[in-house]
C-alpha cells in the first residue's frame, strides 16, 4: 500500500493547512549585532511560524554579482536553509538592494542589457549554490528617490528578465523554478514615479508593500507608524498616508489582489513631544531616545515597546484602528494584537494575496521581554489568517515537569512514536519537542518514519 506522509531521511513533511494567503516574514543580518537577549541568527526562527522566509541583506559588486555583505553571511545562509529539513514547506528568499553611500546598487546596472544579463546569471548561480528559493528584489524607488526617471522602465525590463531567466532555468535544468518578488513603495506618489505596475505585476510572485513609515520623527507633529485609515488631522498629501489608500491605488493601478502582501511592523516610530499635548497631531521635536537593543534614533522594537507600556499610558486611535504610547515626553505609535486583527479583517475583505512581516527580529522572538511568549505578534498574526495551530507542545504551567515537554531533552534530531497515542508522534528539534497528529484514520508507523493506514504493516 502506499505510504502516506512519507518522511525522506526521517524528517517530516508538513501538509498545510489549505489557505492561499502567504506569510512571508523577514529577517535581517544585522540583528546579530545587537547586545544580549536581542541578538537575533536563524537559529532562533520557528520553522513552522512562517510560510516564507527572507533573508536581508545581500547587495552588487562593481561587475554586476551578488555578493555577501557580512563576514558570516554563508554561514547564516547555510542556517536559515537548513530549517527546511525539519519543514520541507518553508520557503527562503535572499533579498538583494539597499543602498550604496545612499544610492541604490541597481541604478548601475539596469541601464545596460550586459550588466542585467550578468546579474540575472550571477542571482541565478548565486541562489542555487547557497539554496534559496528565490530572490527579492529590495529597490523600493527606481525612479525616484534619487534614480533618474528611466530607471522605471529599466525596472520593468529587468523584472521581465529574471523572470523568464528563473522559468528557462528551471526548464532546462529540470529544477523547481525560483521564486520573484519585490519589496515596493507605499505612497501613492512613490507608486506613480516608480513602476509600470500592469508589466511588472505579471511577473512577480508576490509584491511586499511596505505599509509601515508612513510617519516618523522626521514630521513636525505625532503620526502612526501604519495606520489603516486616515485620521481627522490629516490634511493634503497626509490623507493617502494610510494602508487603505495605499492598497487601493496598488489596485487601481492594475497589481491583482492576490500578489499583493500587506506590511505588518514588529515596531513603533517615536518623537520627542514639544509641548505638554499628547495626542495624535501634537507638536514634536524628533525622536525619543533611542532603544537599547535597537540603538537608533527614531523606532524601537516591539520587545523595546512592552518596555514602555509597562509605565506608559496606553491610547487607541479608532479612527485608525491603531494604538499609541506616551510617557513624559517620549510618544510611540506602533501594532499590537489588536490592531493586527484589525488589518488581517481588512487584508481579507480586499482578497489579498496573505502579510509581510519586517521583521522577525523586533518581535519578541525568545518570549523574553512581553511575557506573552515567543513571536506573541506573528503568532497571533498566523492565526489570525486561518493558518491554525502550529506542531508544537505548550509547556503546561506547573511545578511539575511535563512529560511530553521534556520528551526531546537528550535526544537527537527527528522522529519518534508516541506510545500513548498512535496517532500522534514526536518531532525532536534543538530539544524542543513538537507534537503531531495524523491525517484521521492514519497512525504513525516508526518503521517508515511515516503515517499509513493501520494495515498497512
Amino acid at each position: 500500500m502506499t505510504k502516506l506522509l512519507p518522511v525522506a531521511l526521517g524528517f517530516l513533511l508538513v501538509l498545510h493547512i489549505a489557505v492561499s494567503n502567504k506569510l512571508v516574514c523577514h529577517m535581517t543580518n544585522w540583528a546579530q549585532y545587537r547586545p544580549s537577549g536581542a541578538k537575533f541568527t536563524p537559529d532562533n526562527i520557528d520553522p513552522f511560524l512562517c510560510t516564507h522566509v527572507i533573508y536581508s541583506l545581500a547587495t552588487i559588486n562593481s561587475f554586476n554579482q551578488i555578493i555577501p555583505v557580512e563576514w558570516n553571511d554563508e554561514q547564516l545562509y547555510g542556517s536559515l536553509n537548513s530549517l527546511k529539513n525539519y519543514n520541507p514547506a518553508l520557503k527562503t528568499l535572499l533579498s538583494v538592494g539597499g543602498t550604496v553611500n545612499g544610492i541604490s546598487p541597481f541604478i548601475s546596472l539596469v541601464g545596460k542589457p550586459d550588466s542585467r544579463e550578468a546579474f540575472i546569471k550571477s542571482a541565478i548561480s548565486f541562489l542555487r549554490t547557497h539554496n534559496f528559493d528565490g530572490l527579492n528584489i529590495a529597490w523600493e524607488y527606481p525612479g525616484d528617490n534619487g534614480s533618474p526617471p528611466e530607471d522605471r522602465e529599466r525596472f520593468t525590463l529587468l523584472v521581465t528578465e529574471l523572470a523568464k531567466a528563473f522559468q528557462d532555468d528551471a526548464t532546462e535544468n529540470k529544477k523547481t523554478k525560483l521564486l520573484l518578488s519585490v519589496n515596493v513603495a507605499s505612497l501613492t506618489t512613490t507608486i506613480d514615479k516608480a513602476y509600470e505596475v500592469n508589466k511588472i505585476a505579471p511577473q512577480l510572485d508576490f509584491m511586499n508593500i511596505m505599509t509601515y513609515d508612513f510617519h516618523g520623527h522626521w514630521e513636525d507633529v505625532t503620526g502612526h507608524n501604519s495606520p489603516l485609515y486616515p485620521s481627522s488631522v490629516d490634511t493634503g498629501a497626509n490623507l493617502d498616508y494610510n494602508i487603505n489608500s495605499s492598497v487601493s491605488h496598488w489596485r487601481m493601478r492594475g497589481a491583482p489582489a492576490e500578489k499583493l502582501l500587506l506590511g505588518f511592523p514588529t515596531y513603533g516610530r517615536t518623537f520627542r513631544l514639544s509641548t505638554s499635548a499628547s495626542e495624535l497631531g501634537a507638536p514634536s521635536n524628533g525622536p525619543a531616545d533611542a532603544g537599547p537593543y535597537t540603538r537608533t534614533d527614531g523606532f524601537w522594537a516591539y520587545y523595546e515597546i512592552c518596555d514602555f507600556t509597562n509605565s506608559a499610558t496606553l491610547s487607541w486611535i479608532s479612527e485608525q484602528q491603531v494604538p499609541y504610547a506616551t510617557y513624559g515626553s517620549a510618544w510611540v505609535g506602533y501594532d499590537d494584537k489588536r490592531s493586527f486583527s484589525s488589518k488581517v479583517q481588512w487584508m481579507t475583505k480586499a482578497s489579498l494575496g496573505g502579510a509581510h512581516v519586517w521583521t522577525l527580529d523586533m518581535d519578541d522572538f525568545s518570549g523574553s521581554f512581553c511575557s506573552d511568549g515567543p513571536y506573541p505578534l506573528i503568532n497571533h498574526l498566523r492565526l489570525s489568517m486561518g493558518f491554525g495551530p502550529k506542531p508544537t507542545t505548550t509547556p503546561r504551567p506547573t511545578t511539575t515537569r511535563d512529560p511530553i515537554a521534556d520528551f526531546c531533552q537528550g535526544r537527537p534530531d527527528g522522529l519518534y512514536e508516541n506510545l500513548a497515542d498512535k496517532n500522534t508522534y514526536f518531532q525532536c528539534f534543538k530539544g524542543n519537542t513538537y507534537l503531531h497528529s495524523c491525517q484521521p484514520g492514519l497512525i504513525y508507523w516508526d518503521s517508515c518514519k511515516c503515517c499509513d493506514w493501520p494495515s498497512a504493516k
